[in-house]
């Protein structure tokens, strides 16, 4: 029997695609965007910062090709050179003080958290709610609060007998870096919480459980169980706060200022760049060249550190599994 003819008034053939061709097109559109949006603002910022570390500036205007002569002055020429270090180490106390004061406590808030106390999922919403706050309101609520006449921190100094350790927090060397670091931590220590607490949680009970039958405390299964067993979500933390440390800039833009005072105490590289390329408040003279210099090297070190941190914690991890 022939087959029956198609209807002229029949509508056009509908064209499908294939399961591996719409995957593929499904794949795209998820991919290109962000892919987009990297190569605009990432890529090409990058690019041309390298670009314009390579020339001589006068103001916005670009001049002669200058080679490395902008890194050259940032690295070796006075009084560059200085501020470049003195930056460079305040942002190296930043990151060590950040491992100690807000992953260190992090690591042993989240080993409480993880025996499932009473209260449990109270005290995590507690410690994470600073994460959810802008960073910039963070910034002057905390400058508010360490004023060295109206502030909410001397006056309850004073209220409880201990007038003595009532002084202007920002306002002296000695204590303005430590206390911006102090206000960051804060407000970032529920982010290490939140993954160490995930990562002991995914440990199998069955492993403490033949612990404690071997009579093992709970300072040998913290150190021979939990620490082994959490090594990724540790690697994890500590490439985060160094990455987070060398590109630390709102916090002590607003609680301090953009020259870094007192003296440059709380100057970091990343402040130092910024008034670089577009300007210091007192002097208003900017260097596009050095600025892109410092941006550069700045770019460079944190790439290499971290891709040899992953390498060295990712290889601690194998031997501790």
């Amino acid at each position: 029997m022939a087959a029956p003819r198609r209807s002229a008034l029949a509508g056009p053939k509908r064209f499908r695609l294939g399961p591996r061709a719409g995957r593929t097109l499904w794949l795209a559109a998820l991919l290109v965007p962000p892919a987009v949006f990297f190569l605009v603002f990432e890529i090409i910022p990058m690019a041309s910062a390298l670009v314009y570390s390579l020339y001589r500036w006068e103001g916005i205007g670009r001049g002669e090709f200058a080679g490395l002569y902008n890194f050259r002055r940032v690295l070796f020429e006075q009084p560059f050179q200085a501020w470049t270090i003195n930056a460079f180490w305040n942002n190296v106390v930043v990151f060590l003080t950040l491992m100690v004061v807000q992953n260190g406590t992090a690591l042993f808030l989240a080993l409480l958290l993880g025996a499932n106390p009473r209260g449990t999922r109270f005290y995590q919403v507690v410690f994470f709610l600073p994460v959810t706050l802008a960073l910039v309101l963070v910034g002057f609520q905390w400058r508010l609060f360490l004023n060295p006449l109206v502030g909410i921190v001397n006056k309850t100094l004073t209220a409880v007998g201990l007038e003595s350790l009532a002084q202007p927090w920002l306002g002296q060397e000695s204590t303005a870096l430590f206390t911006i670091i102090f206000v960051n931590a804060w407000r970032w220590m529920g982010f290490p919480i939140i993954v160490f607490l995930a990562a002991i949680r995914s440990i199998p009970q069955d492993y403490f459980e033949a612990a404690r039958l071997d009579g093992a405390s709970e300072w040998s299964v913290a150190r021979h169980i939990t620490w082994p067993l959490i090594a990724p979500a540790v690697t994890i933390i500590v490439i985060l706060t160094f990455i987070g440390s060398f590109n630390w800039f709102d916090l002590p833009y607003v609680m301090a200022g953009l020259d870094g005072p007192p003296g440059r105490s709380t100057d970091v590289l990343a402040l130092y760049f910024y008034r670089t390329a577009f300007g210091e408040v007192s002097g208003g003279l900017q260097d596009f060249g050095r600025g892109s210099a410092l941006a550069v090297l700045l770019f460079l070190f944190v790439l290499v550190v971290s891709v040899i941190w992953v390498r060295i914690l990712r290889r601690r991890e194998v031997e501790l599994t």
